[in-house]
């Protein structure tokens, strides 16, 4: 299936920004930060919980602002500009990261929470254009190959950014590591940005509500109608609910495994060069669940996704070595992207197109609050045994309720 030139622009959108996942959510800014805390003689644990923290308070705000801003952008003419402001936020912090000196790591994280916001609420409007550039029946396949695009499009400036932190550390180049990831953030920065003037430039808004003279208070009634007639979607909301579990528990891994990693002894170019091979192979996995999608079904494969994820936290528990590591990155990246695909595109298929903003919005809020409750948990559990593999273990709730509210919420649609 080819994609045409509206599919094509919308997908590369996360080609650009998984750039920023890679570099500053999932490994350099996490090891950066790290050598921050050393340097300033905060135990591992405590610093692992500082990060738990302020992934936590970044998408509180953030899940505040979804679904009254993803309701007014269903007015003709507000998506388009809502995804601009919040991507301009998210690429200004991103280069913004490399200004911290080395003693200042409260500021550090106070610029990576404006990183997240601008990067999450620019998705809350990416994600709701999925049904505007394409077909129901095209979803799935759009939808993995967007996440597909996003893991080799973030090799790339990743792999400049590896290179140049590696010179670094053993004095190939005359800068030091923390000048080397100062770089990477703002080569992050500039990546970002050039690979969204597709999407700024063709994908439009097609299905839109007609603009009234108060929107914002028309916004929050249309909020209220539409939790008065929760009945009418109630398979979508059993879902909204399950994914807030499941969802949960794949952030936190993303966001946490650095941190993981580096508390296990593994050294920081070992987790760059395992990561950067955890996207070689999510790749091709991204794209077959989205064919496996459209012989299986959707659900089927998010069962899939749930119980490889379980595997997962039980096999992170007895972690010991660096080959254990590896195994687990390389299992991680296999349902990685299939999960967050299939998730964004069956949720498509649920929403009515005029109010796909307002759901996605809500789609938006359950991801982000979900993601407040992994990494306080990881944190807190990490902080209070003195042992992060006890926090990763518990994470494996999150997908056991996740899998059974599923369960619950497509035997809902059936019966429909």
């Amino acid at each position: 299936m080819k994609l045409n030139k509206e599919e094509k622009s919308w997908a590369l959108y996360d080609w650009a920004n998984s750039a920023y996942s890679m570099t500053v959510t999932t490994t350099i800014l996490p090891l950066y930060f790290k050598m921050l805390t050393d340097s300033a003689l905060i135990d591992k644990s405590t610093s692992t919980a500082y990060w738990g923290y302020a992934n936590s308070i970044a998408t509180f705000i953030v899940a505040l602002l979804a679904p009254i801003l993803g309701t007014i952008a269903d007015y003709k003419g507000y998506k388009k500009k809502f995804f601009i402001s919040f991507f301009l936020i998210g690429i200004i912090s991103t280069a913004l990261l490399s200004v911290p000196n080395s003693s200042a790591w409260p500021l550090l994280l106070f610029v990576y929470i404006l990183t997240v916001i601008g990067f999450s609420g620019s998705n809350i409007f990416y994600d709701a254009f999925l049904v505007d550039v394409t077909s129901e029946e095209r979803m799935d396949r759009v939808s993995t190959m967007g996440y597909a695009l996003g893991y080799i499009g973030s090799t790339i400036p990743f792999i400049v950014c590896m290179i140049i932190v590696i010179l670094a550390q053993f004095n190939k180049i005359p800068i030091s590591v923390y000048t080397a990831s100062k770089i990477s953030f703002i080569i992050t920065a500039i990546w970002w940005g050039i690979f969204t003037i597709p999407m700024i430039k063709n994908v439009k808004q097609k299905y839109y509500i007609e603009p009234e003279k108060n929107p914002v208070t028309s916004s929050f009634k249309r909020i209220y109608k539409t939790f008065k007639n929760i009945k009418q979607h109630k398979s979508l909301f059993i879902f909204l609910i399950a994914y807030f579990f499941y969802i949960d528990g794949v952030d936190t891994i993303i966001k946490m495994s650095t941190s993981y990693g580096s508390d296990l002894g593994i050294s920081a170019t070992s987790l760059l060069i395992i990561l950067l091979l955890t996207q070689f192979v999510a790749f091709p996995f991204a794209i077959l669940y989205g064919r496996l999608s459209e012989k299986y079904s959707t659900k089927t494969m998010l069962y899939v996704a749930i119980i490889i994820y379980t595997i997962i936290c039980i096999y992170a528990y007895f972690l010991k070595t660096a080959l254990d590591f590896w195994i687990l990155a390389m299992l991680v990246g296999t349902s990685q992207g299939g999960i967050q695909a299939l998730s964004r595109s069956y949720f498509g298929k649920l929403v009515p197109k005029e109010n796909s903003n307002e759901f996605f919005g809500f789609y938006n809020i359950f991801g982000k609050f979900a993601a407040i409750m992994g990494p306080f948990l990881v944190g807190l559990v990490a902080q209070l045994t003195g042992e992060t593999k006890n926090g990763v273990f518990s994470v494996i709730i999150l997908f056991i309720i996740g899998g059974i509210l599923l369960r619950k919420s497509t035997n809902l649609k059936n019966n429909q």
